[in-house]
């Protein structure tokens, strides 16, 4: 038996000798790289925080004492530590196993849910002044672990201000390993690699006390000194930042000596005033290969779908296209400049940012800014593609309403991993941006159906005047060569694209569900249905005309989208048809009002979800009056 497997409760974890917690954690890295191997996930984050998770369940008792971590994606060890390893820990990220994130539905342990960037401080401090004011335990501790570049964001720093004024006893641990998924930028970041050299002015300090002595004329430099002291040390220092926050500042702390986390970690549960710990940790700690491409390893596919992908030489994703036709573009028109989020890797502006550097800017993780960043771009005249993930859009919605679309102003925003995000979850599927973004005025929103629809439509985008949306998945099934990929033709603003005609029934299809749409129809030719099919491209404006020529031509219509049903794209072709006195029966599809959880495959989680071919087929039919023998 392994020494992991001897761990049943965090308890289990502090009677271990030194030599013991280093086999542990040698144990932990491997299962790490196993479990990441079969099911994909965030693998380099995770390596980086096995000792700093292991000395914080040696020095703190969970659940009494709340571990509140961002991003939660650097979670892995503490499910290990805390009861949860276990098959379905094997299963991680798949259905019927554990999320690759903070769940409180999985164990007491996880306090919160997590996904998404720079929410820990303020859910910190919530914990804190409840503890503080009402709870029975007051004697417990609340430990906030910032990892990933979250302590650039804006939420984090609106937290900080209310700090002093929250609470006198909190632990924050900062996890400074100068990634978030790309490389760290920004102020914070620069603060963060100054306190490294910081150690030479401790030097001095000490040096010239032991110089001066115990003497009375000793005592009394040191007293004036000390005045000194405190006033350049802000200049000296870049410590001093955390302390205007009301935070005693500690480090850095090497993030992989255990024993000088638990003397420290030790020391501050002490502590009468916040405390922030700085530990330094490298991204992929003891993997070669995810410490020299911490990128490429901050979050992997599973084996399986990687042995799919290299099996399809030409494949790319659309990252990768939005990346090189962009650059393209930005080489023809100097006003054009990309902006992102750190997300550079993920959304394919890495490229652009090779080749077009003056026409790149990477905020950090802060979407507000970015979005707010690129209003101000474009009303100075320039031409600005805000690339975000579509479930971190939602963090700028008061963004994209106020200081975009209110304005109307010209920016192309390219939403990323639009629909079901499979493996990462609740927190991370990009389900809802259609809903919410409907409800603005001036608000253009598309989703192509293919990659060749996807470039005309990012060079279309800069022929219309307005916030343009344009949704897509990650991953595109076509064979496609990048490189040779080029603009085809303009779309016409707000049309609707007939595929094939039918009778009966019509399918209206957003994007990649065009391909489902194929697939029903395929299955009707059986019943003697043939479906006529049309690729919407719009979610807004609609093709009224085309709408209105399917309500003259056929008795059913069926909507189908990736996104959720609730304001969503059926929805506002119910609308259409209510509001103009249109009666036509319609069918809507796309996910349901719930949070979906995660799962192995698209295919299961539609099919679980009323969203096979086979389901909708069956429905069409029965909605036809069509028996099934």
């Amino acid at each position: 038996m392994s020494l992991l497997d001897t761990i049943h409760t965090p308890r289990d974890v502090k009677v271990l000798n030194r030599n013991q917690l280093k086999e542990l954690a040698k144990e932990i890295r491997q299962t790490l790289v196993e479990v990441t191997a079969n099911n994909g996930g965030h693998l380099a984050s995770n390596l980086g925080v096995v000792e700093l998770t292991i000395a914080l369940h040696r020095v703190f008792d969970s659940p009494r004492d709340r571990f509140i971590f961002d991003v939660s994606h650097q979670i892995y060890t503490h499910k290990l530590l805390t009861g949860r390893n276990d098959a379905k820990f094997r299963q991680i990220r798949t259905s019927g196993g554990y999320s690759g994130f903070s769940d409180p539905t999985e164990s007491e342990h996880d306090a919160f849910v997590a996904g998404h960037a720079g929410t820990a401080l303020s859910v910190a401090l919530g914990f804190a002044y409840a503890r503080d004011h009402i709870s029975n335990r007051k004697d417990s501790h609340i430990v906030a672990i910032l990892g990933d570049g979250s302590l650039t964001c804006g939420m984090t720093l609106e937290a900080l201000n209310n700090l002093v004024t929250t609470t006198k006893r909190l632990i924050v641990v900062v996890n400074d390993n100068e990634f978030s998924i790309d490389r760290n930028v920004g102020a914070i970041s620069i603060y963060l690699n100054k306190i490294l050299i910081s150690g030479l002015y401790r030097a001095i300090s000490q040096a010239t006390k032991k110089m001066l002595g115990d003497g009375k004329f000793g005592k009394a430099v040191v007293r004036g000194i000390r005045r000194l002291k405190r006033a350049i040390k802000s200049i000296i220092l870049p410590t001093s930042y955390f302390e205007y926050y009301g935070l005693r500042y500690f480090g850095p702390i090497d993030g992989h000596d255990i024993s000088k986390l638990e003397e420290i970690l030790e020391f501050c549960k002490f502590a009468k005033v916040p405390v922030l710990v700085h530990v330094k940790t490298i991204k992929g700690y003891g993997n070669g290969d995810a410490i020299h491409f911490p990128e490429k390893f901050h979050g992997i596919e599973p084996e399986r779908e990687r042995d799919v992908t290299a099996s399809q030489e030409d494949t790319t994703s659309y990252g990768e296209i939005l990346g090189k036709e962009l650059t393209k573009l930005a080489q023809k028109d100097k006003t054009i400049i990309g902006v992102v989020a750190a997300m550079a890797r993920g959304t394919g502006l890495s490229y652009l940012r090779e080749h077009c550097p003056d026409q790149y800017v990477d905020v950090g993780i802060a979407e507000e800014h970015a979005v707010t960043f690129s209003a101000a771009l474009a009303k100075g005249g320039m031409r600005p593609v805000c690339a975000i993930y579509s479930t971190f859009l939602q963090r700028a919605f008061d963004q994209v309403l106020h200081d975009v679309c209110l304005q109307n102003l010209p920016i192309v925003f390219c939403l990323d991993r639009a629909g079901i995000a499979v493996h990462d979850g609740m927190t991370h599927h990009g389900i809802f941006d259609l809903s919410y973004l409907r409800l603005i005025p001036h608000a253009v929103i598309l989703q192509p159906r293919d990659v060749q629809e996807f470039v005309n439509a990012l060079h279309s985008a800069f022929q219309w005047h307005c916030p343009v949306f344009i949704r897509y998945p990650k991953s595109c099934k076509q064979k496609i060569d990048a490189n040779i990929l080029g603009f085809s033709q303009y779309l016409p603003f707000g049309k609707a694209e007939k595929i094939a005609e039918g009778r009966r029934v019509c399918f209206f299809a957003l994007g990649n569900m065009v391909d489902l749409a194929n697939e029903v129809c395929q299955g009707l030719k059986d019943f003697g249905i043939r479906g006529g099919i049309v690729n919407a491209i719009f979610a807004k404006p609609l093709d009224e005309e085309i709408l209105r020529d399917i309500a003259k031509n056929y008795e059913l219509v069926v909507t189908l989208e990736d996104n959720v049903l609730m304001g969503g794209f059926g929805s506002a072709i119910l609308e259409f048809y209510s509001d103009n006195g249109i009666k036509i029966n319609v069918l809507r599809y796309g996910w349901p009002d719930e949070f979906i959880k995660h799962g192995t495959s698209l295919d299961i989680l539609r099919v679980e979800h009323g969203l096979s071919a086979t389901n909708i087929m069956n429905k069409v039919l029965s909605t036809l009056n069509i028996h099934i023998s």
